[in-house]
């Protein structure tokens, strides 16, 4: 039997990460994956996959609607290659989940594929072509989410879908239903409405992206009305019925009144569910929550002293990046090192287009909190980067204390913005003041002058280009 440090049970970002961070630390560490490809639901079907798409989609848009603007005239009809434009997508996650093969040998990880299962608390029983048994002193999970659905809707995987198959369909959508004005829902919904799909989103929250602060929900409302995608907000869906290729969506509105939306497909994207099917973790003393959890202190360790648990499993946002920091926080705690994570500061995304972005608290947050502060708001469209590109929708907001001047909450929308909030994240990490980002030079012309601006207004409201 083969004996390790550590063992993961799980290849997403958090557990391959944890699995290399641990090796580099000097411990001998086993992964256990139970697909034949690396990288869990994020490289796989999730994160990488539904970004390929979007680039793919933005392009086709751009070349229809925007390419003569910029003077460029492109002869014929401009046509989707939808299977070419999938295919494009595989090769990318094909490239990607090499990519973490090649990170395991190099790293000496040594990687086994089967469903792996507690048989105690040090030991795992890996159900693959064949069954084998590991030992291992300590032990991460890191087994992530699955998309989550509601009891009555019977998901077919044909027309009926999660985001799982809306990324290799083989046919553009004449009307997509969505049900979840979330991230999953909203980028997946915008690659069709690009692609030529009507576009119908049903959410049961009075505004889409609910857990973002209000003003990004309200502005991103604007942006997508304006893309003509049909945003339902307060309605509960309470049926889908699949009729032949036609799906029906009854749901009622905020009076109660009853309604019917029809199309040819329907993506259910009302969030995910850890998973931890087959895992036997009472078998080794985990403890489960009641929504299905990993039960975890605040060191990540679970009620069995050497096992711990991280990324989509555990409680918090289930954000990639998240995960990662927690596979790099759990190896250096077994190392004996001293690390630490501020949840606060840990970003969140749509990589819709505009992009949407924010990193601390909302406002909503301060107000409930009592926290007195005050607010700086830039609007994209004052920037001459903005106006080069073509880029006008969206603003930077930033929320600083009232009476200290640090940096609160940074909130976004627009071109860049998945990449724009890692200056937020940089400053807030250093507890920097709105007025010290306002005083640091940011090129020109760039987005990210909006901070900026923002950052100034929030100071003394001299925001010096509106």
């Amino acid at each position: 039997m083969s004996k390790y440090d550590v063992a993961v049970i799980g290849s997403g970002p958090g557990g391959y990460v944890a699995a290399i961070r641990c090796a580099q630390l000097g411990m001998k560490t086993a992964i256990i994956e139970k697909y034949s490809t690396l990288g869990g639901t994020c490289l796989n079907v999730g994160c990488i996959p539904s970004k390929a798409l979007l680039d793919s989609s933005h392009h086709y848009e751009d070349a229809v609607k925007h390419f003569e603007e910029h003077g460029i005239e492109i002869p014929g009809e401009i046509k989707v290659n939808l299977e070419k434009m999938i295919a494009r997508k595989q090769s990318v996650v094909d490239q990607t989940t090499g990519g973490i093969d090649f990170l395991m040998k190099k790293n000496n990880i040594d990687v086994y594929e089967g469903l792996g299962r507690f048989k105690d608390a040090t030991h795992i029983t890996i159900k693959g072509k064949e069954t084998i048994e590991i030992e291992a002193k300590n032990i991460i999970i890191a087994t992530g989410s699955k998309p989550a659905s509601l009891p009555f809707i019977s998901i077919d995987k044909e027309r009926i879908i999660t985001s799982t198959e809306a990324l290799k369909l083989k046919e553009i959508p004449k009307h997509l239903i969505v049900i979840g004005g979330g991230v999953i829902g909203l980028e997946l919904g915008q690659v069709y409405k690009r692609l030529g799909s009507e576009v119908t989103v049903v959410e049961y929250m009075d505004r889409i992206v609910p857990t973002m602060d209000k003003g990004v929900s309200k502005e991103l409302n604007k942006i997508f009305k304006k893309q003509k995608l049909k945003i339902n907000t307060s309605h509960k869906v309470k049926s889908v019925e699949r009729k032949g290729d036609e799906v029906i969506v009854k749901a009622d509105n905020k009076k109660g009144e009853e309604v019917e939306i029809k199309g040819d497909y329907c993506l259910v994207s009302v969030g995910r569910r850890a998973f931890t099917d087959g895992l036997n973790a009472e078998a080794a003393g985990v403890k489960l929550t009641d929504r299905g959890l990993v039960d975890v202190n605040e060191h990540l360790q679970t009620s069995a002293s050497n096992i711990y648990a991280i990324g989509d499993v555990i409680k918090g946002a289930m954000l990639a990046h998240k995960a990662e920091e927690e596979g790099v926080f759990v190896a250096e705690t077994l190392a004996g090192q001293k690390p630490h994570i501020d949840y606060n500061l840990i970003p969140g995304v749509v990589y819709t287009w505009p992009e949407a972005a924010s990193v601390g608290k909302t406002e909503e947050q301060l107000k409930e909190a009592k926290i007195e502060y005050k607010t700086g708001q830039f609007p994209m469209r004052a920037l001459g980067r903005s106006r080069a590109s073509m880029d006008l929708d969206g603003f930077v907001k930033v929320l600083a204390d009232k009476n200290t001047d640090e940096i609160l909450g940074v909130h976004m929308v627009g071109a860049r913005a998945a990449d724009m909030i890692a200056e937020a994240v940089v400053a807030m990490e250093y507890r920097a003041s709105a007025e010290d980002v306002s005083r640091m030079s940011h090129a020109h012309p760039t987005f990210t002058e909006a901070i900026k601006e923002a950052a100034l207004a929030a100071t003394d409201d001299r925001a010096l280009h509106i």
